[in-house]
């Protein structure tokens, strides 16, 4: 066991905005074949299951695909989007409540050479992990990892405290579908 790892009862309170909040500034770690990379969270997007047109268990849909988003909170949820980014998202509340959160972005904290090995050498170092689909690839986040709680040996995240922290309320991305749940101020950003 990883000394530091917050614990699964995190995610498992019922208010996911105060989850993709509070999860900005915290470090995730992922161990993919022994190689070791972690991110500061700055970016998240809360989505509130059967009541949240955004949601992929919008009116309690539940497919194979959404199965990993009715286990207990504190597991990944991950998904191929257009056939080609993986997204990552972070399963909250209790067991058939299906909310979660997306991690939109992060910074570097360890295991830069993994990142771009998998990214690019030639993309700058603070936009390897900018966008969904590019932090779930930096830190190797694939299909592999759907289920898979957040306390294990290939994913987890620990606290780090961040004194003062700004910290902008806006809009989801992406998800004019939605109606006017589109409109709900669901994404957290963490500015430098």
């Amino acid at each position: 066991m990883i000394l530091g790892k917050i614990p699964l009862s995190f995610f498992q309170t019922k208010n996911v905005q105060d989850i993709a909040h509070n999860l900005l500034g915290k470090i995730i770690y992922t161990n993919i074949n022994g190689q070791i990379t972690s991110a500061m969270i700055t970016e998240t997007e809360a989505y509130q299951g059967p009541e949240d047109r955004a949601s992929h268990a919008y009116n309690n849909k539940r497919t194979a695909r959404t199965e990993a988003m009715y286990k207990l909170g504190g597991c990944c949820y991950i998904y191929l989007c257009y056939g080609i980014h993986y997204l990552f998202n972070i399963v909250t509340n209790v067991h058939n409540i299906p909310h979660t959160v997306l991690i939109r972005s992060g910074k570097i904290h360890t295991g830069i050479e993994h990142v771009q090995e998998r990214r690019g050498i030639h993309i700058q170092a603070s936009k390897l992990l900018q966008g969904p689909g590019n932090f779930a690839k930096g830190l190797g986040i694939d299909m592999n990892l759907n289920g898979v709680a957040l306390n294990t040996n290939h994913i987890w995240i620990i606290n780090n405290e961040i004194q003062n922290p700004t910290i902008i309320k806006t809009q989801r991305v992406g998800i004019d579908y939605a109606q006017a749940d589109a409109l709900l101020p669901w994404r957290y950003i963490l500015k430098d």
